[in-house]
């Protein structure tokens, strides 16, 4: 990534190792509020199973199941040590969506494709912070960015996965 900084005049950047980390936070998030585990339980309740489609309240309760839910970002511990927390941090948009759901007698089987999107750089607001502040990797950083003779870019980091998520009839009363 520094390298594409350097020589990549602002255009995006993706690469399936960031893909692969991504999925791997999104399907190992067992908190309470990861979003996919909001939107299986959103699935479990709307789903009407005589009908084999969401309830007239699925679509509310899916995006509910989102905005209530925490977006993936690479803000956990273990991410100051793994590269991800400098690499990509946090994010600054995401798109959740239901690529497909599938439902028969007594299961169903749902793709969720996430498309997360963060920058690669540092502003103002960056460089003031506690945690970036004092150390001087990131001033550097920050010079060779804004300084008009290096005037490094900074550029999108995009990021994509797809998710599955699976159940059974009657499983959320279990």
């Amino acid at each position: 990534m520094i390298t594409h900084m350097q020589k990549g005049n602002g255009k995006q950047f993706s690469h399936q190792l960031l893909n692969s980390a991504l999925k791997e936070h999104i399907v190992n998030d067992k908190t309470k509020n990861s979003t996919l585990r909001l939107l299986k339980d959103a699935l479990d309740a709307e789903i009407d199973w005589e009908n084999k489609s969401l309830s007239s309240n699925g679509k509310s309760e899916l995006n509910k199941a989102i905005l209530d839910g925490k977006l993936p970002k690479f803000d956990r511990y273990k991410d100051n040590f793994n590269g991800l927390g400098i690499t990509v941090h946090d994010t600054c948009a995401t798109h959740i969506t239901i690529k497909s759901l599938y439902i028969d007698k007594e299961r169903y089987h749902a793709k969720v494709y996430y498309e997360v999107q963060d920058h690669f750089g540092l502003d103002d607001d960056d460089i003031s912070k506690v945690k970036f502040k004092y150390f001087r990797f990131f001033g550097i950083w920050f010079i060779l960015q804004h300084y008009s003779l290096f005037a490094f870019k900074p550029f999108m980091t995009n990021m994509d996965a797809t998710v599955d998520i699976y159940g059974e009839r009657n499983e959320s009363k279990k």
